[in-house]
């Protein structure tokens, strides 16, 4: 695989990892501040396992980091321009949603 390709395939593996409604939250929530599990569990509900495998897919895609802070870790965004990406797709939304109207 060339260099070209290669880099394509590390962005898919990024796109990849964000591409659950749980994750595009968490991602949400972490460009604000950071939160622990804890808090994380408090905002999203389900099983705390389920809420830290989200947390490891999105750490292993090196999205977010993980900073312990006495018995917790908490976890942030490692670069918040990310969310850059996450404002394209909401206007890519609204453009698809205008076109259906249109075509009414």
């Amino acid at each position: 695989m060339n260099k070209e390709m290669e880099r394509f395939k590390i962005r898919a593996e990024a796109v990849k990892a964000m591409a659950h409604p749980t994750r595009l939250f968490m991602m949400n929530k972490l460009s604000q501040k950071s939160y622990c599990v804890q808090e994380l569990h408090g905002m999203i509900g389900g099983d705390f396992s389920t809420i830290s495998k989200h947390l490891t897919v999105l750490r292993k895609a090196g999205i977010i980091v993980a900073k312990k802070d006495g018995t917790q870790v908490y976890y942030s965004l490692k670069v918040p321009c990310i969310m850059k990406f996450m404002e394209c797709i909401e206007t890519l939304i609204r453009t698809n949603a205008e076109e259906d109207l249109s075509n009414i």
